[in-house]
């Protein structure tokens, strides 16, 4: 299985992603071989292109999220034989989600991924659906037990409640019993986050935040605020938090956080995290026990999966992927078909 040529979406020596490399698959002894028939695509993706995150090496292939089909499982006895390994179930032909720390430049038609990132998938559940899910779920699922530990009761503000990851977190905090508080720029957005969980959704191009948030919150305050937006509204989210709350940095949409001097948090209190979901999930027992709560919660038809759109395995299609994403056009999650044979 070495020498099978790949195509993957990569990142040019100027940082731009207008080309489609053309590498040989290395393949450890460790790893599965996966046939790819859906890619997900994240803002982290974006970040790689942008210089914010750094690759090892220009050119270099990009990419976190795939699933499809096994078609070659690891060479190495020791993996075979390993307890953790054998729970996984892997066959080939069997369906798999891929993700985690242990997958990285996996956007590709055949991917050489760790059995560590690689989650074989419940008979009900789709190779699109786990496409889409999978890395915004494992955020998530993580993010709202471990960044901050969301209890019945509490009020949680999410910004960009109508987006991929936002319709998520509305989910499974309002599960949980909490009041979700939501941001968005359209009505047809917060009819949408309203129709996923949101108890109240702010219109932030209308209305000040702020103040909003401090009416519904009876001057308090909220909880904690999950805030994928960044520089834009960093400064914003403390006047918002209550008295010993916690501020869970998912993402910088607008561009990176400046600079930050801690003392400000002594006001109130605060906490201040900035968490990645790849070390949530980072052993072989973390991530099976993360993504196994994500996908019973999907084949339950606990937790609705949002699609925006799907786009082609092509460097137009990839370009148009990420500015729709960088654009605030999506409500939902981007996803690339790849061409099967």
């Amino acid at each position: 299985m070495s020498s099978i040529p790949t195509v993957r979406l990569g990142i040019s020596m100027s940082l731009r992603l207008e080309q489609i490399l053309q590498l040989p698959l290395t393949v450890g002894g460790g790893d599965l071989v996966v046939k790819a028939e859906w890619l997900g695509v994240n803002f982290i993706d974006t970040y790689f292109r942008k210089g914010l995150y750094p690759l090892k090496e220009l050119p270099g292939a990009i990419g976190s999220e795939m699933s499809g089909t096994i078609v070659a499982l690891p060479k190495d006895q020791a993996v075979l034989d390993d307890p953790e390994y054998k729970k996984r179930g892997f066959t080939v032909g069997a369906k798999v989600a891929v993700g985690g720390a242990a997958a990285v430049g996996i956007h590709s038609d055949y991917a050489s991924v760790s059995w560590k990132a690689a989650y074989v998938l419940p008979p009900n559940v789709s190779t699109r659906t786990a496409a889409a899910a999978a890395s915004q779920g494992l955020t998530v699922v993580t993010f709202i037990e471990e960044a901050h530990k969301v209890q019945k009761g509490e009020t949680i503000l999410v910004h960009t409640v109508a987006g991929g990851l936002g319709l998520l977190f509305a989910q499974l905090i309002k599960a949980r019993g909490a009041t979700v508080i939501g941001t968005t720029s359209t009505k047809e957005k917060a009819e949408l986050a309203k129709a996923h969980g949101a108890d109240h959704v702010i219109l932030y191009k209308e209305e000040d935040t702020v103040q909003r948030v401090l009416e519904l919150t009876n001057g308090v305050g909220v909880d904690a605020v999950f805030d994928g937006v960044g520089k834009d509204t960093f400064d914003s989210n403390f006047k918002m938090l209550k008295r010993k709350g916690t501020l869970v940095s998912v993402g910088n949409a607008s561009g990176a956080v400046p600079p930050f001097a801690p003392i400000r948090l002594v006001e109130k209190n605060l906490k201040l995290l900035r968490p990645t979901v790849g070390n949530y999930i980072f052993t072989a027992e973390e991530f099976f026990h993360y993504t196994s709560q994500l996908f019973d919660l999907i084949a339950n038809d606990s937790l609705k999966i949002n699609v925006h759109g799907e786009y082609p395995f092509t460097r137009e299609g990839a370009i148009q992927a990420q500015k729709d994403l960088t654009g605030g056009h999506t409500t939902g999650k981007v996803i690339i078909k790849v061409t099967q044979d």
